[in-house]
């Protein structure tokens, strides 16, 4: 029985990810914020699947959690990382708080490279193991420090894919579209204007990065509607992109000044 540990754990595509992976009989360590949230999630898991469910409580926007479970995971066999712990933030880059954007950056950008860089030497010791990143679709859009750290975690999971390759440790990075969780709740960004046919579950992200891992594919795109997207948005014309993009964010209101 293998180990899993699962960043962000308590709702929505970690919620997903940390259901199939138990399902798959993997014990789990499941680190996130809340403890409260984090207990019921265990405990819910394990009462489910019979696997073992360890809690660690810590906020990824701060260097000494980031670096207790990094220590962690150099200690212990973990054969699955997902990276899935994010947020996003409502307002235009120039109206923010600098702290919310630097927070953004220190839980999607610099604890992605920390854990992963913990993770992976034990997992090439013993030549197995698998990275999950938490991507979105968004890395191939203008869409703020979100975006820009978006791109950095698809462009880090295709380098360290390719830098692992014949090592049995897969890398794989799961572009998620619009999907069903909290995240835009908490955002504060109404999405009610979004039509229903674009909404993934969060469990077709999650199936989609697993069957890709074991074909050796790097970037993960679930959604018949999204594959077609992915490949408009990564290789047609930036200056189109955008376009589009500004376009949608102005018909949201996002490009006015609060």
């Amino acid at each position: 029985m293998g180990v899993a540990l699962v960043t962000g754990p308590t709702a929505g595509i970690g919620r997903a990810f940390a259901e199939e992976l138990a399902r798959k009989g993997l014990d789990l360590i499941l680190v996130a914020r809340d403890r409260d949230r984090l207990a019921a999630t265990a405990e819910e898991l394990h009462g489910r699947y019979g696997v073992a469910c360890e809690v660690v409580p810590a906020d990824l926007s701060v260097r000494a959690d980031v670096d207790a479970v990094a220590a962690l995971l150099g200690s212990r066999r973990v054969d699955v990382l997902v990276n899935n712990a994010g947020f996003g933030l409502s307002r235009a880059f120039e109206h923010s708080d600098v702290a919310d954007e630097q927070r953004l950056l220190d839980v999607m950008v610099t604890a992605v490279m920390r854990l992963t860089h913990a993770a992976v030497p034990g997992m090439v010791d013993r030549g197995f193991g698998l990275v999950v990143n938490v991507g979105s679709l968004a890395a191939w859009m203008p869409g703020g420090t979100y975006s820009a750290a978006k791109a950095w975690v698809t462009v880090f999971s295709e380098s360290l894919s390719q830098s692992l390759a014949g090592t049995g440790v897969r890398v794989v990075v799961a572009a998620a579209g619009f999907t069903r969780s909290e995240f835009h709740d908490r955002a504060g960004v109404d999405m009610q204007a979004l039509p229903a046919w674009m909404w993934l579950d969060a469990a077709q992200v999650v199936d989609a990065a697993f069957r890709d891992a074991a074909t050796g594919r790097t970037v993960s795109v679930a959604g018949p509607q999204y594959r077609p997207l992915s490949v408009l948005l990564r290789y047609g014309p930036r200056s189109l992109t955008r376009l589009a993009t500004a376009t949608r964010q102005r018909s949201r209101g996002l490009g006015a000044r609060h």
